[in-house]
């Protein structure tokens, strides 16, 4: 019996979706426009694959996404949990509240009940002070009620997680197991105040995280689909939806992701780079061994500085649905704003009123698209010279995220990738491989599943190689945890960095280990 699984993917123009049989082959593949409430164009999507492929719905056994509704909390500020802000940290990071820096009207709609309390640790794992737990009994029951989600942090809690844990235990037991709480050590790096930020941020989307998934798991079953539900994450692989609701804010950069995947899968490279041309942005990525290459900065998400895991990306504001504005002197301007998915009612290919960059590409007979009469009163040598400005773009974004001089090979995938030239500056070869317009859906349905480790040992207290050993079986056991078949785990990605500014040979450990799903995932099904 086949087992087939479907990969949809939000994205700011469009949601896509795929359905791929058990070879990762595509069955059918669509693209519908991205809705205001993102839910009705996942929906849409998921029954256009469904009827197109006539497959035996039975057979249907997973079903990956990858979403923007957590992100669309945060940036709009809406459908927020009732948040409590604890910090572990008293009295040595008094001087710092929580929060600082972070837009006033998130802080007025997540600070309403903030507390620091005695505790912490040094980097090396010693209490600056006992942990204060008759102050946490107290403010446990003057928040009971009014809160639905805690988010604990605590000085240095990647070194030592035990403050945190106990903080968590002494909630559960006032309010119940039922309450959610996001620990900071499970998912930000070291650096209190980013990992702080992300860990509030967390906290305040897992209803929503809750109601997608739910959402979606109802939309399967009104399709008469019983599968396994995934979510996709920013480092390009899947959690299952207890995770997912545990961790929501590993969603929010999951789309460009899901798309360097698709391209990786696709292409067959493993090292290279992706341009993801969608109607609004090119998001540009660096493939290193299948995996994007992680942002070693501070990211912010709206508005506030994090520091959890994320893919190094560039944007720029050049898609399918570009908005190209002509002055009277010849001068022109390319976007940044763009017609988006209204690009079949607005462009002039279509009989609309707007010159975008899909009938520039048209009128100079590099896309057959639309109707090419409507725009072939346009100045060629003008059209011309705004193709080449377009490319150049491109090839700018392509420069900065190169590590060398040395060409690279380049995938075009998305949408908009039809605008693009089978050549560019800085790329060994150009390739545009089959299905790349939902290189994203795929990128989600093929995931594999990961775990992640990040942690400062004291290299006098345990040596190097053991430290690295340690981190890697972690690693590999957070992968299992999270529902990765232990026979295809691999190690896919080290970083050692020594802290020569802390004594006792300190280092920062970071480990990723990933796999394909367990096949008992698969025998529960089938």
């Amino acid at each position: 019996m086949g087992v087939y699984r479907i990969g949809i993917d939000v994205g700011g123009t469009h949601t896509d979706a795929v359905l791929l049989d058990q070879y990762n082959q595509v069955i059918s593949e669509t693209k519908s426009p991205t809705t205001e409430d993102v839910s009705i164009g996942i929906y849409t999507a998921l029954r256009k694959i469904i009827d197109d492929a006539k497959v035996p719905r039975e057979q249907i056994k997973y079903a990956m996404l990858g979403t923007t509704h957590c992100t669309n909390a945060i940036v709009e500020r809406k459908r927020l949990n009732n948040i409590a802000i604890i910090r572990i940290g008293a009295p040595a990071t008094l001087a710092v509240k929580p929060l600082i820096g972070v837009p006033d009207d998130l802080r007025v709609v997540l600070g309403k009940y903030v507390y620091l309390i005695r505790g912490g640790h040094e980097f090396d794992g010693r209490e600056i002070v006992d942990l204060d737990e008759a102050h946490l009994y107290q403010i446990a029951e003057e928040i009971k009620g009014k809160v639905d989600s805690i988010a604990i942090t605590s000085v240095f809690s990647p070194v030592s997680q035990t403050h945190e844990q106990r903080a968590s235990e002494i909630f559960k037991e006032v309010l119940g197991e039922e309450i959610a709480i996001s620990l900071s050590s499970e998912i930000g790096s070291v650096g209190l105040l980013e990992r702080e930020n992300a860990t509030i941020l967390n906290a305040a989307v897992v209803n929503v995280a809750k109601t997608t998934a739910d959402g979606f798991i109802n939309a399967l079953k009104n399709e008469g689909i019983e599968a396994k539900v995934f979510f996709c994450q920013n480092d390009g692989t899947l959690m299952s939806i207890e995770y997912a609701v545990r961790y929501p804010i590993f969603t929010v950069a999951c789309g460009p992701t899901n798309s360097l995947r698709g391209a990786s899968y696709l292409s067959e490279l493993t090292d290279a780079i992706v341009l993801d041309v969608g109607g609004t942005t090119t998001d540009i990525g660096v493939l290193v061994q299948s995996f994007p290459r992680e942002s070693s900065l501070a990211v912010e998400i709206g508005g506030a500085r994090t520091n959890f895991r994320m893919p190094d990306l560039i944007s720029i504001g050049l898609g399918g649905g570009t908005i190209i504005r002509i002055g009277e002197n010849g001068e022109f301007t390319i976007g940044p704003d763009s017609v988006g998915y209204r690009l079949p009612e607005k462009s002039l290919i279509f009989g609309g009123d707007t010159l975008t960059t899909t009938d520039v590409a048209v009128a100079l007979g590099k896309v057959e698209l639309g109707d090419a009469s409507k725009v072939a009163h346009l100045d060629k040598e003008l059209l011309n010279r705004i193709y080449i400005s377009m490319v150049n773009l491109v090839e700018e974004a392509i420069d900065k995220m190169k590590t060398s001089a040395a060409p690279v090979p380049v995938i075009l995938v998305g949408g908009g990738s039809i605008l693009l030239p089978g050549e560019l500056k800085g790329a060994s070869e150009v390739i545009r491989p089959l299905h790349s317009g939902v290189a994203n859906a795929i990128g989600s349905a093929i995931s594999q599943v990961s775990g992640q480790i990040e942690k400062v040992y004291t290299l006098a207290e345990i040596g190097r190689e053991a430290a690295l050993e340690q981190a890697k079986e972690i690693a590999m056991s957070e992968a299992i945890s999270a529902g990765a078949d232990p026979q295809t785990l691999v190690i896919v990605d080290i970083e050692d960095v020594p802290l020569a500014y802390m004594p006792g040979n300190a280092t920062r450990i970071r480990v990723k280990a990933a796999g394909d799903l367990a096949q008992s995932s698969l025998n529960e099904l089938v």
